[in-house]
């Protein structure tokens, strides 16, 4: 059960199968769980020290996948998916306000 490189979700697929609205699912190869954390990780051969990754975990394949992550030295940290959200919507830009 090894996520794929081009399977990994970041704020852009809170999204259901296929790109269709809903709620997000685990990373983990299969699963359709919803997700209940977020695992924020990055590759230091590929990204810069500030790029950040995600996957996103239900709280079976958390364990599993932070694993897989912190094996590799990729993990920067696990949280759960609303505190995650929550910080998110903090650092959005206020939507400007429609013209009349």
């Amino acid at each position: 059960m090894t996520p794929q490189d081009d399977q990994q979700p970041s704020l852009s697929l809170f999204a259901g199968a296929a790109g269709q609205p809903g709620s997000p699912i685990c990373s983990g190869k299969g699963c359709r769980t919803a997700a209940a954390w977020v695992l924020v990780w990055n590759n230091p051969k590929l990204h810069t020290p500030e790029r950040r990754k995600t996957w996103l975990a239900c709280d079976e394949h958390r364990e599993h996948l932070s694993r897989f992550l912190s094996v590799r030295g990729f993990l920067k940290e696990v949280l759960p998916f609303a505190e995650w959200t929550e910080a998110e919507a903090q650092a959005q830009p206020p939507a400007a306000p429609p013209e009349a």
